[in-house]
């Protein structure tokens, strides 16, 4: 994040509210470069953050099944749905002309 010029002391705790971890890393150039082009950014900074929130938005999703059918709604399917007001449709008219 690129500071910003503050006209003022209120503006200026306002601007460095955002807090991000500086580090070194050995990264493979080659794919650094790839992953530049191919994620459509500027810097190898934006393209190391991209890509750390796509494998976790990823992992996130590939958990998703262990949650299904683990008890996470108690309940009768049915009851429920004894308490529904059926809905009946008109009789249809049949077709032809009037007489």
């Amino acid at each position: 994040m690129q500071p910003v010029k503050a006209t003022s002391r209120l503006h200026l705790d306002l601007v460095y509210t955002v807090r991000m971890k500086r580090t070194n890393l050995v990264l493979d150039p080659q794919l650094l470069d790839q992953a530049v082009r191919v994620l459509g950014v500027k810097t190898y900074s934006a393209a190391v953050n991209l890509a750390l929130a796509e494998v976790l938005r990823l992992r996130k999703i590939q958990s998703l099944p262990r949650f299904f059918g683990r008890g996470l709604w108690q309940g009768d399917l049915r009851e429920m749905r004894e308490d529904r007001v059926e809905m009946r449709r008109p009789a249809q008219r049949k077709r032809g002309g009037r007489r």
